[in-house]
C-alpha cells in the first residue's frame, strides 16, 4: 500500500474558486521556496483562469508568471489544467496551435499537463495528448464527473480506457461541481484500479456540497493514489478540501502522506493575512465558504451559481434563481447531459435564464448553445432528441466529425496579425486565446516601457468572474 501523495492547489484551482483568479504572481513569490520544499507530488500553478486573468485584469504576462514560478520551484512538479482543443480559452483552435501552446508551456517549466474536455469527447484530447507526449510532459486526462442517466461506473471505465490507449500516462477524477458521494467515489476507484491496476488514479474535488473530505477518505482507502488539496486559509466552500488536516488524519496509517505538518503550518501562516487582505477588499465573499447543497440538487458548480446570480441581477429578475436552478436540469437534458464544466456550465446557465426570463423556453437562444445542438463543441453524452436539434438549429448541418477537423491551420495567420505586438514567441499563443484582451495588455506593455501612464488593473477595485 503506496504513501498518498497531494497535488496543492492554492497557486491556481484554490482562489480561482474563491476569489476569481485574482491572486497576483508578487503574491505567490515569497512563499515559493518553501513549498518547493514540502515534498508535494505537484503543485498545480498554472492555466485554467490564470492565464485570461492574468492579462484581463491583473495586467500580468502569464508566461512571466509561469517562469517565475519554475526559477523558484525546482524540485516539485509544476501542473496546469488545459481545456483540450479549447487551450485555455473558449473555442476550438486548430491543431497547430494546441501543438505549439503545448511546447511552450513545457519549454516554460510544466511538467503536468491535465487535459479535459467539457463533453468527456476523446476526440477533443487526441492533439494535447499527442503534442505533450511528443515535448515530454506528463500526460494526465481528466474524466469529468457528474450524474445523469449515462453516468454509470461501466461509462467511466470505458472512457477510461479509451484515453489509456491513446497515451495517457495517469487518470484525474475531476469532481468540478463537488457531486462525488463517498462511497460513489469508493466503488469508482476501486473499479478503475481493477480495470488498471499500474494507471495512477488522481482525485480532483471540490468542498462545495460540503461532502469532499469525506469523499477524499473514501476514495484513498480504496485505492487512490493522488489526491488535490489546498492551504487552509484558501481551502473548503468552492475550493479544495484543505490540506493541513488531510496531511494530520493519514499520519500514523498505511496512507501516511510523509509530508511534515510544522512545514506546512509556516506555508499556513503565509497565505493567512492574503485571505484577511481578500475578505476585506470584497474579493472573497463569505458566501462562496458555504456549504451549498443546491450543487447535489441541480449540479450546479460554484462559480457557475455567482454567475447566474450575477445575469439575472442585471436583467432585473434576481427573484427568479430558484426557477433558474430548476431549469438548468432540464436545459442539461435537452442538450445530451453534458458535465457542467467550462464552457459547457455557462452555455447551459445562460441558455436556463434565457428561458426563465423570456417566459418560454428556447424563444431565444444563444450562439453558443445552437453550437452544442449542432455539434461544434464535439459529441455530447447521450444523443440530443433529433425533432429538438431541428428546433434549435434549423436548417444548418449538424456537425458529426471531430469539430477541429473543420478548422484549417490558423498559427502563421496569427502571427502575422499580431507581428506588431511580438516581444517573445510566446505573445503569438496570447493574441491566438484572447485577442483583444491580449492587445490591450500588450499595448499597455508598450507605453509602460516609454514611460506612459497606463490603464492599470486593480484586482481589489475589478471584481470579475472568468
Amino acid at each position: 500500500m503506496a504513501k498518498v501523495k497531494i497535488t496543492e492547489t492554492v497557486l491556481r484551482d484554490a482562489h480561482q474558486s474563491l476569489i476569481a483568479t485574482r491572486m497576483t504572481t508578487d503574491e505567490m513569490l515569497p512563499i515559493l521556496e518553501k513549498m518547493d520544499a514540502v515534498g508535494y507530488h505537484s503543485i498545480e500553478a498554472w492555466g485554467g483562469a490564470t492565464f485570461d486573468a492574468c492579462l484581463r485584469f491583473l495586467n500580468e504576462d502569464p508566461w512571466e508568471r509561469l517562469r517565475k514560478i519554475r526559477a523558484k520551484v525546482k524540485n516539485t512538479n509544476l501542473q496546469m489544467l488545459f481545456r483540450g482543443q479549447n487551450i485555455l480559452g473558449y473555442r476550438h483552435y486548430a491543431d497547430d496551435v494546441v501543438e505549439y501552446f503545448v511546447q511552450k508551456s513545457v519549454a516554460n517549466g510544466i511538467n503536468i499537463i491535465r487535459i479535459f474536455d467539457a463533453l468527456n469527447d476523446p476526440r477533443n484530447l487526441e492533439t494535447t495528448i499527442r503534442a505533450t507526449n511528443k515535448e515530454g510532459g506528463h500526460v494526465q486526462v481528466a474524466i469529468s464527473y457528474t450524474t445523469g442517466p449515462c453516468y454509470t461506473t461501466e461509462y467511466f471505465v470505458e472512457y477510461t480506457r479509451q484515453l489509456v490507449n491513446m497515451g495517457t500516462n495517469s487518470i484525474c477524477i475531476k469532481d468540478m461541481s463537488g457531486l462525488l458521494k463517498p462511497y460513489d467515489a469508493e466503488v469508482l476507484v476501486k473499479a478503475l484500479k481493477k480495470e488498471f491496476p499500474n494507471l495512477p488514479i488522481e482525485l480532483h474535488t471540490h468542498s462545495t456540497a460540503g461532502l469532499a473530505s469525506m469523499t477524499l477518505l473514501k476514495a484513498i482507502e480504496a485505492g487512490c493514489d493522488i489526491v488535490d488539496t489546498a492551504m487552509s486559509p484558501l481551502a473548503l466552500g468552492t475550493s479544495q478540501p484543505a490540506t493541513e488536516p488531510l496531511v494530520a488524519a493519514l499520519q500514523g496509517t498505511p496512507y501516511d502522506t510523509g509530508l511534515d505538518l510544522a512545514k506546512l503550518d509556516e506555508i499556513s501562516r503565509y497565505f493567512t493575512p492574503l485571505r484577511e487582505k481578500y475578505l476585506a477588499s470584497g474579493l472573497l465573499d463569505p458566501k462562496v465558504l458555504a456549504v451549498n447543497t443546491n450543487a447535489l440538487l441541480y449540479q450546479v458548480p460554484g462559480g457557475m451559481l455567482s454567475n447566474l446570480i450575477s445575469q439575472l441581477k442585471q436583467a432585473g429578475k434576481s427573484d427568479k434563481l430558484t426557477e433558474v436552478l430548476e431549469e438548468v436540469p432540464r436545459v442539461r437534458a435537452d442538450a445530451g447531459y453534458p458535465p457542467l464544466v467550462t464552457p459547457s456550465s455557462q452555455i447551459v446557465g445562460t441558455q436556463a435564464v434565457y428561458n426563465v426570463i423570456m417566459g418560454e423556453r428556447y424563444k431565444m437562444v444563444t450562439k453558443e448553445f445552437k453550437g452544442v445542438i449542432r455539434g461544434e463543441y464535439g459529441k455530447t453524452p447521450m444523443p440530443v432528441d433529433p425533432e429538438f436539434q431541428k428546433k434549435i438549429i434549423g436548417t444548418d448541418e449538424p456537425i458529426t466529425c471531430r469539430p477541429a477537423d473543420l478548422i484549417p491551420p490558423e498559427l502563421d495567420t496569427i502571427r502575422k496579425k499580431a507581428a506588431d505586438y511580438i516581444e517573445q514567441e510566446e505573445d503569438v499563443l496570447s493574441y491566438a486565446l484572447f485577442e483583444q484582451v491580449a492587445t490591450k495588455f500588450f499595448e499597455n506593455r508598450r507605453a509602460a516601457k516609454l514611460g506612459l501612464d497606463t490603464e492599470n488593473s486593480d484586482p481589489a477595485k475589478k471584481i470579475h468572474t472568468v
